[in-house]
């Protein structure tokens, strides 16, 4: 019987597929993009809290129109960084004491139910991760580095968070936190607090080692998120010019 098709001495070279190193569209939106400029102009200090913005010049400014404008400033209200006025307009929005005592009971109340939930499931491998960021947090004050504090302090929070599989509380986390870290972002260290903080997650891994999930999560929100213990440090950070 002859065959309908013939098998090729040899298979042809396959040609390598040329691939574009610059996507072809934009896969992240107009408001998308307005939203994150205002978030590094506000963490750099180039937004201030307190002003007004003129719409129509920072769209002029960024070659927009105002529609994604107006939905990047929206999306900022609603993460407390924007507020409207009525006949006034846009303001950026102050950082007060009292949104900082909202701020941290929230995020008390949320990271400590992460660790009672997460702890269990840490294991040896988590703790050295929080251990090793912590760790981090040190070596960055001897280096006056406070961007690598700043992530180190993030990461080691990022350990437990993670682990309790919690999407929706870590993404509401992260967006208090850049609520109450961001507004601008102060690239200088109050060390007495930040030592501080250290011995507290120092202390926090000690009870997740021994396996008192119920009193690391409670050591988590009544001491290192509570307003009332932290206070003196707080006022000193945010409402003055930083003395140490």
């Amino acid at each position: 019987m002859a065959f309908l098709w013939k098998v090729p001495a040899e298979m042809p070279t396959k040609k390598p597929v040329a691939v574009n190193p610059k996507p072809v569209l934009q896969t992240r939106s107009l408001r998308e993009q307005v939203y994150d400029y205002l978030r590094g102009e506000m963490n750099s200090g180039g937004l201030q809290p307190g002003a007004f913005l003129d719409l129509n010049a920072l769209a002029l400014h960024l070659g927009i129109s105002r529609t994604p404008l107006r939905d990047a400033l929206l999306q900022l209200e609603v993460e407390g960084f924007v507020e409207i006025l009525p006949r006034r307009g846009f303001r950026l929005k102050p950082l007060s004491l009292g949104e900082i005592r909202n701020i941290y009971q929230i995020v008390g109340a949320l990271e400590s139910a992460a660790l009672a939930t997460a702890g269990p499931r840490l294991g040896k491998a988590g703790l050295a991760r929080m251990k090793a960021e912590n760790k981090g947090m040190r070596q960055a004050i001897l280096a006056e580095d406070y961007e690598a504090f700043f992530v180190h302090n993030l990461a080691f929070h990022g350990v437990f968070l993670e682990a309790s599989e919690n999407l929706r509380m870590v993404a509401l986390v992260q967006s208090l936190k850049q609520r109450l870290y961001d507004w601008p972002r102060r690239k200088v260290f109050l060390k007495s607090w930040e030592e501080r903080s250290i011995q507290e997650h120092a202390r926090l891994v000690e009870l997740l080692e021994n396996r008192k999930f119920e009193e690391a999560a409670a050591y988590h929100r009544d001491v290192h998120w509570s307003f009332d213990v932290q206070e003196a440090f707080v006022r000193l950070y945010y409402l003055t010019d930083l003395a140490d």
